[in-house]
């Protein structure tokens, strides 16, 4: 049972991270987005 709740407990973790960094490239794809606009509107 211990072994177990380790690894659903490691396998959160994991997802956790990936999310992170899932989240953080779509942040750099919005912005690289608006800077394309901006430049788009000048």
């Amino acid at each position: 049972m211990k072994r177990l709740t380790l690894l659903f407990g490691a396998l959160a973790v994991a997802l956790s991270l990936t999310a992170c960094n899932t989240v953080q490239g779509v942040g750099k794809d919005i912005s690289k987005g608006g800077q394309a606009i901006e430049k788009a509107a000048k």
